[in-house]
């Protein structure tokens, strides 16, 4: 099993720039995720679980579902993406959000939300690992079905959505949903953009 440091660094990159758009956009606007990131948050308002703890958990359920699928190398990126992600949420979360005032813009939220989300997931995502539960669920269901990770995404993100809907207004509800689209599409295309041969070889 050959492990790339620049793929290490790379799930790495992705799951801070994640962690950093979780806590500062969907903790605080009252836009949340699908998926294992909307269940942490969904914890978070009734249960006061920290997402750190609540992620971690749940991460490792799901990373055991998708071992058999994904193979060893999975893991051990996904280990590094969802630690990554714990590990920075904790550190942010000891420092009030950056911008508060977009509790009363969830529009704003939910689109600055998907870009943090569908960045920080799809680099991960890129580089062989899954910051989240529901992405080690979702690359292991892709790859079974041979059908488009959105798509899986999409499926998960309307079921816990539905479950949020028990503390989310119905205009927060329509931004959740408006975020989650717009973060698998997102993730989808970081996944498979093409960087060019000459830029590979400068960075490798």
């Amino acid at each position: 099993m050959r492990i790339s440091l620049r793929s290490c660094a790379v799930a790495l990159a992705g799951s801070t720039i994640l962690a950093f758009g979780l806590y500062n956009v969907h903790a605080f606007s009252g836009v949340t995720e699908g998926g294992v990131l909307g269940l942490t948050l969904l914890l978070h308002h009734w249960l006061n679980i920290s997402p750190s703890v609540s992620g971690l958990v749940l991460n490792l359920c799901c990373y055991l579902l998708g071992w058999r699928t994904l193979g060893r190398a999975f893991i051990l990126y996904s280990l590094v993406a969802g630690g990554g992600f714990s590990l920075f949420y904790a550190i942010f979360e000891r420092f009030d959000p950056l911008w508060p005032a977009l509790a009363d813009m969830p529009l704003a939220a939910a689109v600055a939300g998907a870009l943090f989300v569908g960045i920080g997931v799809g680099l991960s995502v890129r580089a062989g690992g899954a910051p989240g539960g529901d992405d080690a669920l979702a690359m292991s269901l892709s790859r079974l079905t041979r059908q488009p990770i959105e798509r899986i995404y999409l499926i998960s993100d309307f079921i816990v959505l539905a479950l949020s809907a028990s503390y989310l207004s119905p205009g927060r509800l329509l931004c959740s949903l408006l975020t989650v689209i717009l973060s698998g599409q997102l993730i989808g295309l970081v996944q498979r953009v093409r960087i060019p041969h000459a830029f590979h070889q400068k960075t490798t």
